[in-house]
């Protein structure tokens, strides 16, 4: 088998189910298995940490999950059109893997989920994409191939899954979202397979 990670941050609970249903369309390519885990929240006091151990979820990544993973999907709440703080944070303290090339040549795709039709979904996924090509890896889309995506009338973009959760985050994905979500983890999948060849 081999693992693809699923790494978010969710502070208000969509992007986890997000990840959750790409998780599951990893999970249906035959030798493919999600890997899921999550990054600790930064604060502005200096003073408050995070358990080492989350008190309930995935496990916090750590560098070599990854080096050991084929592909990579990277989610993130809506920040004001980009992504949230803690994945930043993350993803700056990435150098060693940078200078390394441990993610050259490697799928990768990325989902988001915002408060509002327009609120920054798209730059959203943009934003998370720059990172990943300093890296050196494949940035994947969503197809038009896939009929969902020019008839939903919620989330669902060609840059990737995105989910429209209201300003309490407490709208329920949607059967078009969650279908896309499927789709972005078999074609992230089915491709980091073939690349590893």
């Amino acid at each position: 088998m081999s693992d693809i990670l699923v790494l978010y941050y969710s502070q208000g609970g969509s992007v986890a189910e997000m990840a959750l249903r790409i998780a599951r369309g990893i999970d249906s390519v035959p030798d493919a298995r999600a890997r899921v885990r999550t990054v600790p929240k930064v604060s502005a006091n200096c003073e408050s940490t995070e358990p080492d151990i989350p008190a309930n979820g995935p496990p916090y990544v750590e560098p070599r999950d990854l080096e050991e993973c084929i592909g990579l999907a990277i989610g993130s709440p809506t920040r004001y059109g980009n992504m949230a703080a803690s994945m930043k944070y993350f993803l700056d303290g990435t150098t060693g893997l940078w200078l390394g090339g441990a993610l050259i040549g490697k799928p990768a795709a990325v989902f988001t989920s915002s408060g509002s039709m327009h609120g920054g979904n798209e730059s959203t996924l943009l934003s998370m994409m720059l990172p990943l090509f300093h890296h050196g890896m494949i940035v994947l889309g969503i197809p038009y191939s896939e009929p969902l995506l020019s008839s939903t009338t919620s989330g669902g973009t060609p840059y990737g899954a995105s989910h429209i959760g209201g300003a309490m985050d407490d709208q329920p994905i949607t059967t078009d979202e969650s279908k896309l979500c499927f789709a972005l983890g078999k074609r992230l999948a089915e491709t980091a397979l073939k690349l590893k060849g």
